[in-house]
């Protein structure tokens, strides 16, 4: 687990040191910051409806610590919602700026490597179709989670990770997708790296929650994963 919080952290730090790496997050900075900016307007508003449905009415004095604690996980579960409707509208809305990052990467880690010449389009389509069966993983989790509704704790638990594990196949799509990897290769890695990927997608989730820096998640993931050339390396 450790080890997917390590890899992570010097995707970040070389997606910030190297200029070839930077000039290819100013191009798709101001899309991501406005897709984030929408999202999160969405949350604050989700996150207050949700609210109003935990909290009880009552004029006790421990309605109140109910009412804090619902409140809590509301925001909670909100973020991750955003969290997740962030990274898979974006990794398809700048797929082939993800996929520069990734060759530029491998370029300066010296691992062999080739360009992708598909076109925009065409990169955004197979980024957004590569969504689709993770996206019913998310669904399994997320109708597991209703069934506890009405026990926040355990909902947000429950979604929260099914969460992390939809976020790692999107962080990983872009390095999966250079190696020619399909959906079962994809599945049967993750599960052989089990704890990689939990640490390594646990902490890509806690800095959604951090306001600017969530903005760079998916750009510093993509760089981490090229370096790490996590197909054959990871453990």
């Amino acid at each position: 687990m450790l080890e997917g919080v390590a890899t992570f952290f010097s995707g970040l730090i070389m997606l910030f040191s190297k200029a070839e790496l930077r000039a290819v997050l100013w191009r798709m900075l101001g899309l991501l910051a406005g897709l984030m900016l929408v999202l999160m307007l969405g949350v604050f508003f989700f996150a207050d409806y949700l609210a109003s449905m935990w909290i009880p009415e009552g004029d006790a004095w421990y309605w109140v610590v109910v009412g804090y604690i619902a409140s809590f996980f509301a925001g909670l579960l909100s973020i991750v919602i955003g969290a997740v409707a962030f990274v898979a509208l974006a990794s398809a809305a700048v797929a082939p700026w993800l996929d520069t990052l990734a060759y530029r990467t491998e370029k300066i880690a010296g691992i062999p490597t080739v360009e992708n010449d598909a076109s925009w389009a065409n990169q955004a389509l197979a980024a957004m179709i590569n969504s689709i069966r993770p996206l019913f993983g998310l669904m399994l989790w997320g109708l597991l989670a209703l069934v506890f509704f009405w026990f926040p704790p355990l909902m947000t638990l429950i979604w929260t990770y099914g969460s992390i594990q939809f976020l790692n196949y999107e962080l990983f799509d872009t390095q999966a997708s250079r190696k020619g990897m399909p959906f079962k290769a994809r599945k049967q890695h993750m599960k052989e790296h089990r704890w990689f990927w939990l640490g390594f997608g646990g902490t890509a989730l806690l800095l959604m929650a951090v306001p600017i820096l969530n903005i760079f998640v998916l750009p510093a993931a993509v760089v981490a994963l090229a370096q790490k050339n996590v197909p054959e390396q990871a453990t």
